[in-house]
């Protein structure tokens, strides 16, 4: 009598057993699916900072460029640190290559504001098969803004002051350059040293 009721209360078990590793197993796929969301959105993150910032930089040098050819033109300075000049364009461009770089396409890309670029991306590789149906096709998307800020600060230029002589800019943490005209290009300021380029909070 004491033995069937044994392996009476392990045939009860049994069942019990099963439902409890089941349940793990599911949590087990579950939390997989979880990880493979997040990596994949991850990477879209990844992949959009990239190609902002890719293409607030191919901007910023653009300015940086211009800066120079009206180096003798002071009048000039301030519309090309505002941002506000013709002639440069879309730079989304770089913010392909960056994505495509990253596994990812561009699927928006633009201006925002005069000293900005909003990029939007998706996954080229889906979130892949799991548990939660529709994963195999779904393709994580994120945005991101990068935006330029001039470094620089310049007093106006008199009236009297001569061709040769341009105002000194003095920029962050106190740097201060004292722009030689005829000197060579190489001592100028660089792209980097006019314009912080960062993503946007």
């Amino acid at each position: 009598m004491r033995r069937f009721r044994r392996y009476g209360d392990a045939g009860q078990a049994f069942p019990i057993y099963i439902t409890v590793v089941g349940g793990l197993l599911f949590l087990a796929f579950a939390y997989f699916a979880v990880g493979q969301a997040a990596a994949n959105r991850n990477g879209a993150q990844t992949a959009a900072d990239a190609a902002a910032l890719a293409a607030a930089q191919e901007t910023r040098d653009a300015l940086a460029d211009q800066w120079v050819q009206d180096l003798l033109d002071p009048a000039k300075w301030q519309t090309i640190f505002d941002g506000d000049v013709d002639g440069i364009g879309s730079t989304c461009g770089r913010a392909y290559e960056l994505a495509a770089q990253n596994d990812a396409s561009v699927v928006g890309c633009g201006p925002e504001g005069l000293l900005g670029y909003k990029v939007e991306v998706q996954t080229n590789k889906t979130v892949g098969e799991s548990i939660v149906p529709g994963t195999e096709v779904r393709r994580s998307h994120a945005t991101a803004t990068a935006v330029i800020e001039p470094r620089c600060t310049f007093p106006l230029p008199s009236e009297d002051a001569g061709e040769d002589v341009l105002p000194l800019l003095t920029c962050d943490e106190g740097e201060e350059w004292e722009l030689d005209p005829k000197g060579p290009v190489e001592l100028l300021p660089k792209p980097e040293d006019l314009f912080d380029v960062h993503l946007a909070d």
